[in-house]
């Protein structure tokens, strides 16, 4: 019997001169009805190319298929060779036969019009559908997707929804005509863990529903060992390794297969955590950062006359404190009020009220900063007019300092200790990888010599072995200058290879806090649990996601509002959870 879709020596190329730049070369591959397979690599490596390719999207995208074949089985049976279909032929196939998931909802859905016009756009293209008839149907497949109050979401736009809602719309317009194919392009990589864990599930529960097959392209191996068939492993453009998921995963042949899996972070539930520093509970050791009843609060407005009706409680009540040489995590969903709570503590946001200390524990230069920031985004956090010596100059310039001999000498000792050419001071941030560009951003955070860095999910725009790298340059700079860390992520695997203690924030709250082995180990409270039961893993590929459709609870507050104390219990010497009721 013919496969469903059938790849074969596909080769892609982009520019004027498509056969001198490709960018596919010659990969292939068969897919069964039912079946999933899953596309691994790195950024660069060809994955979304390929399957850009597979509806012709590429054609848009400035690339051009320039070798092979790509068969698609029609639901009469038969065979159409999509290279050289035409527009015509392509448009009853889009959305009809193969639908397609982006990873940036945000940038795949019309920002002006409201979510139910552009899911009822489907069913008017392709099942002829109109009025209340296509109205009824965007609800159907709203609640297909288990979105609460499917019908007053329908006029929402998507700002007025979260990430994770705002996926489940782009699964519900794929899914609006029962493709017998979909494509998800790393859908799941910009979402929190219990999001992608819920995502996840909805995929496999609808899969098993409808009998689709599905290509889901990621670079996280661990995501995809609960729902995958297939794995195909690509390097370069060109498909290094595939075979059975058990296979490919327990046997990898190749020596990139094997890099990928080594350099993944694959989360042991506390057996993993670093031993290299404990806190001292018998010596009194300055804080580097103290935070004593943090919070934020926004006012929220409605009306004409745009008055105040109440607060968003954003952080509430936040304590802990951090010694040199620690690295305490902050993990929890978006929302959750991490990067408030950052942003508090070096300025960026007013905090309602609350206190927080910074200690400099090294004598300092005058105007030393003892609180830097690495951000999540390289590529936006640094200036593209400036050399890197005018980027590493720059907090030098805030700080009030002159520039001087000294000030080069510590910019070429903090590239050679980052890991780059002291020559990198003459080029642009453009010539750098982005590996190399957080690696900027970390030396140029270093450059006042700081007690504190606070690293806002600064390893989760990065590829894997990037990713593994730059953690191992963080734990040998912690290691040589005695650094804190407030590292915020919500990466549990990642957080597990780094973090000496974690704070959980729920709901703008502290729930849990304390060693990082205890908490991740033995979980106290219900959220931490929940988010430790959706990490995925390759030791959990046998486990089946649950559907929770549980709602964050909202943090609009009326004025006035003041939530009743915590109520605290102790779990061992460094391990608290607050009660629950």
């Amino acid at each position: 019997m013919n496969p469903l879709l059938s790849v074969s020596d596909l080769r892609v190329g982009f520019g004027r001169n498509p056969e001198a730049n490709e960018i596919v070369r010659g990969v292939s591959f068969d897919l069964a009805g039912g079946e999933t397979l899953a596309i691994v690599g790195e950024s660069g490596s060809g994955k979304s190319v390929t399957a850009l390719s597979i509806n012709r999207l590429v054609d848009f995208n400035g690339g051009r298929i320039i070798g092979g074949s790509i068969k698609l089985k029609r639901s009469d049976n038969s065979l159409l060779d999509l290279t050289t279909a035409s527009e015509p032929q392509l448009e009853k196939i889009r959305g009809a036969e193969i639908g397609m998931i982006f990873q940036e909802p945000m940038t795949s859905l019309n920002p002006v019009l409201t979510i139910g016009r552009q899911i009822e756009e489907s069913f008017r293209l392709h099942r002829g559908l109109s009025g209340r008839q296509a109205t009824a149907a965007a609800k159907d497949a709203l609640d297909r997707v288990r979105i609460p109050d499917a019908a007053r979401r329908l006029k929402y736009c998507p700002n007025q929804l979260s990430g994770g809602m705002l996926q489940r719309v782009m699964i519900a317009t794929a899914l609006a005509c029962n493709p017998r194919l979909l494509i998800a392009d790393e859908p799941t990589t910009a979402l929190d863990v219990t999001v992608q864990a819920q995502i996840m599930a909805l995929l496999a529960e609808l899969k098993r529903e409808t009998d689709m097959s599905m290509i889901f392209i990621t670079h996280d191996i661990g995501l995809v060992a609960g729902i995958a068939d297939k794995v195909m492993v690509m390097q370069g453009g060109t498909a290094v390794e595939q075979g059975e998921l058990n296979q490919v995963l327990d046997h990898p042949n190749h020596p990139y297969t094997q890099h990928l899996l080594h350099s993944v972070p694959h989360f042991a539930a506390g057996r993993a955590t670093r031993e290299d520093f404990k806190r001292d509970e018998t010596k009194i050791v300055a804080p580097a950062l103290a935070v004593d009843g943090l919070t934020v609060r926004f006012p929220v407005s409605s009306g004409l006359f745009r008055r105040q009706a109440g607060q968003v409680h954003a952080v509430e009540n936040v304590c802990f404190d951090l010694v040199p040489g620690e690295t305490l995590a902050i993990v929890g969903e978006s929302g959750s009020g991490k990067s408030t709570t950052a942003r508090a503590i070096l300025g960026l946001v007013k905090s309602t009220r609350g206190k927080f200390s910074a200690h400099a524990e090294r004598a300092s230069r005058t105007g030393q900063r003892p609180v830097q920031m690495v951000f999540q985004n390289p590529y936006a956090s640094l200036n593209p007019r400036l050399r890197v010596d005018g980027i590493l100059a720059e907090p030098v310039i805030a700080a009030g300092e002159r520039l001087s001999t000294k000030t080069r000498e510590r910019m070429a000792m903090l590239l050679k200790r980052v890991g780059l050419p002291e020559n990198s001071l003459e080029r642009y941030p453009h010539e750098f990888s982005g590996g190399q560009r957080q690696r900027l951003c970390i030396a140029r955070a270093l450059m006042l010599n700081p007690s504190v860095l606070v690293l806002d999910e600064a390893v989760s725009a990065l590829d894997v072995s990037v990713q593994a790298k730059v953690l191992e340059l963080l734990i040998d700079l912690q290691r040589e200058y005695r650094l804190a860390y407030l590292f915020i992520s919500h990466d549990m695997a990642v957080v597990e290879r780094i973090a000496h203690r974690i704070a959980v924030i729920y709901s703008g709250e502290i729930v849990e806090i304390g060693d990082a082995a205890s908490v991740l180990s033995e979980p106290k409270h219900s959220y931490t649990k929940r988010l430790i039961s959706a990490v995925p893993t390759i030791d959990r590929r046998n486990e089946n996601f649950t559907l929770d459709t549980r709602q964050v609870p909202s943090l609009v507050r009326p004025i006035g509002f003041e939530p009743a104390p915590a109520d605290w219990k102790q779990f061992g010497a460094d391990h608290m959870a607050q009660a629950e009721g």
